[in-house]
């Protein structure tokens, strides 16, 4: 099934929110990506600080790679965007570090709703 777009999900905390933003800079020079907001704090199912890049699937092919080799050790959860929040969290999800432990539960799938 083709995918239309994706997020990835840089995850930090304070002592690596430099690397972090450092990353997100890169990725808003390199390539043509939607930056949402700073969250220090968990928010929604992410158990830690983050933010979110939103990208065409047309960028997957370079952007995956770069933040394969780039995302110096920080968790990075990549997914595409379908209608079922909790299958692209989970069944459909990409990790790129350490897999955190998503709180899975706050979604329903489209069938529950």
């Amino acid at each position: 099934m083709p995918y239309a777009s994706y997020h990835a999900h840089i995850y930090y905390d304070a002592d690596t929110r430099p690397v972090a933003a450092e990353i997100r800079e890169a990725l808003g020079a390199g390539f043509q990506v939607q930056l949402g907001r700073w969250h220090d704090e968990p928010v929604g199912p992410h158990p830690q600080g983050m933010y979110q890049v939103a990208f065409a699937a047309d960028q997957f092919p370079a952007l995956v790679p770069w933040l394969m080799d780039h995302h110096a050790g920080l968790p990075v959860l990549i997914h595409p965007n379908t209608d079922d929040d909790l299958g692209d969290h989970s069944d459909r999800a990409l990790w790129l570090g350490a897999q955190l432990e998503l709180r899975l539960d706050l979604f329903r799938r489209p069938a529950d709703s």
